[in-house]
């Protein structure tokens, strides 16, 4: 039954918090009487306190959004659901906890430094490096959820208009959360009371939705993935540059409750709905016709990054979470519990594969629609019909969606900013135009279904820049004097993994070499997959160099003066 799967791991994952977590916040040793940057700046722009209830609901559904979504979906076709399972449990609690929590305590250490200012005052020579390996994570991370939530807005069936819908209660659901944000910080007005009136509004906009003039879902649905693409990126260069308080806090916050939502509704269904696992629990037999021959190591550990193992995370949380955290006791329920709460919604994810019986045509499906298909079945447990449920899976699915494109542009513009060193507002305007000018490119230049192409270098860059942060995060607290086995050991584990998915991606680009020199063509996935690999697989290596070399010269430094 898929209702044993789901509660043996939110005890495990209930248990990890309590004991694991705790262990990790001793190891942090976290202090209220200190001031956090977030109090001490308060620009009213970057730097705003929040509430922590306020904030983990930003920091989670920024996180959290449809990575461990879509990966945890397409590893389970590709893999079978067991060790999608595995990975997901082990890795949050392991692996992605721990990497969450120390990056997002070391930033508030260090003014809420972003983890590439944490790399150059503890990897000398590394700094610039790092820089351009997270930016081009950045990049795919937009350009990869660009085209997630684009094939979300067309129409996804000949006979309906979820698509249109969809999308019109999408640009319903931003209206509101801006509104929303002006009443908040402007007059003032009390959060519980605003979240009383905003978020049956937001329900009501799903009902809306598919409920417009036939005459506006027309028009919508004349519109093409492609271009939905570019109007996403539009909307990210707006809500990048525009202050957080505006748009990013409130829709983060009202996107957390529509996380949560799902959640139960997940939970609910899951553990009531008497469903029974049909999807293979190993799919050895499919691996080569449905994943390409993609081998089990190290493919399972690069599909499924968030909901494990993020280094994307390392970014939101030195990025924007650490500049509004009210006080350092907060770290372990947005840093380390929030992670395993994406570990929640990944296994939930999962569990809509699991109900799925080997050879459905579902499963050819965009994972987004195996996903809205899954919670629309639970909510007719509850008499909700497919009409309703549907647009609202949808609907989640691209808010989570916007919580990824609107934090990875603007902080895409942070880093650029911090490479040129372009302080000024009309600064930021450029950087954030150019690092939304390659996704553009990307995107039209592919065919439909693009994320598809960038999603295997998007997990790889993923988890390598993970491996990276833990290395960084490691040397620090050999730096300081600390213990960092519990960082080490995870960062080994993830290095070998990317490294080893690195190389594996280039080769099938270096034998296409070949086939140009006898007049051929070369695939663009191949190519793109290939040019990418070989670039991250440069960087970390002198990265990985650069970070052994300053933790031999301080451990040798630190035995003679013994």
């Amino acid at each position: 039954m898929i209702s044993t799967v789901v509660v043996t791991s939110l005890l495990i994952f209930g248990i990890a918090y309590l004991t694991y977590g705790r262990f990790i916040s001793r190891q942090m040793n976290p202090n209220d009487q200190c001031m956090t940057p977030a109090n001490e700046i308060n620009d009213g722009v970057d730097y705003v306190p929040a509430k922590a209830s306020l904030l983990l609901g930003q920091h989670f559904s920024a996180i959290a959004a449809a990575g461990p979504i879509v990966g945890p979906i397409l590893a389970g076709i590709w893999f079978g659901w067991l060790p999608a399972v595995l990975w997901i449990i082990l890795g949050a609690i392991f692996i992605g906890g721990v990497h969450d929590s120390l990056t997002l305590f070391a930033s508030i250490k260090h003014k809420a430094a972003s983890v590439g200012e944490i790399v150059r005052l503890h990897i000398p020579g590394a700094h610039i490096f790092f820089l351009v390996f997270v930016w081009l994570t950045l990049l795919y991370v937009i350009i990869a959820f660009t085209d997630i939530t684009a094939q979300t807005f067309k129409a996804v069936s000949q006979d309906t208009a979820f698509g249109p819908a969809v999308a019109a209660s999408s640009i319903l659901y931003l209206g509101l959360a801006v509104v929303m944000g002006i009443l908040l910080y402007r007059f003032k007005l009390p959060l519980g009371l605003l979240t009383a009136i905003f978020l049956p509004l937001v329900l009501f906009t799903v009902w809306l939705g598919p409920h417009l003039p036939a005459s506006i879902l027309t028009s919508l649905g004349n519109i093409s993935a492609k271009q939905w693409g570019a109007f996403l990126l539009v909307y990210c260069f707006v809500a990048s540059i525009i202050p957080m308080w505006l748009l990013l806090q409130p829709r983060g916050y009202l996107g957390g409750w529509l996380l949560y939502m799902t959640i139960i509704v997940g939970l609910v269904g899951a553990l009531f709905g008497g469903f029974k696992v049909e999807y293979p629990a190993v799919n050895l037999s499919g691996l080569h016709s449905i994943a390409n021959g993609k081998l089990l190591f190290p493919f399972l550990f690069i599909t499924i990054a968030c909901g494990a193992c993020s280094g994307f995370h390392a970014i939101v949380s030195s990025g924007t979470t650490s500049k509004q955290l009210n006080k350092e006791s907060d770290v372990k329920s947005i840093g380390y519990g929030a992670m395993l709460l994406e570990g929640v919604v990944a296994i939930l994810a999962l569990a809509t594969v699991m109900m799925i019986p080997r050879g459905s045509a579902e499963l050819m499906a965009d994972p987004n629609l195996v996903y809205a298909k899954g919670l629309s079945t639970y909510m007719g447990l509850f008499g909700v019909s497919f009409q309703v449920a549907f647009p609202f899976a949808l609907l989640a699915f691209s808010t989570f969606v916007y919580d990824t494109l609107d934090v990875s542009t603007r902080l895409a513009r942070y880093v650029l900013q911090e490479l040129v060193g372009w302080r000024s507002f009309w600064g930021g305007v450029a950087a954030t135009l150019i690092s939304l000018l390659i996704p553009l490119v990307f995107l039209m230049l592919t065919k439909e279904k693009a994320y598809l192409v960038a999603w295997p270098i998007f997990g790889t860059s993923n988890q390598m820049l993970a491996s990276l942060t833990l290395l960084a995060l490691a040397t620090w607290l050999i730096h300081s004097g600390k213990k960092a086995y519990y960082v080490i050991w995870p960062m080994m584990f993830m290095m070998v993994m990317t490294m080893t998915a690195l190389i594996l991606q280039v080769i099938p680009f270096i034998r296409s070499l070949s086939e140009i020199a006898k007049g051929g063509a070369v695939k663009t996935d191949v190519m793109i997959s290939g040019i990418c690999g070989i670039v991250l697989f440069v960087l970390s290596c002198f990265l990985i160099y650069m970070a052994s070399k300053t933790l031999f010269l301080r451990t040798g430094l630190r035995r003679e003066t013994m």
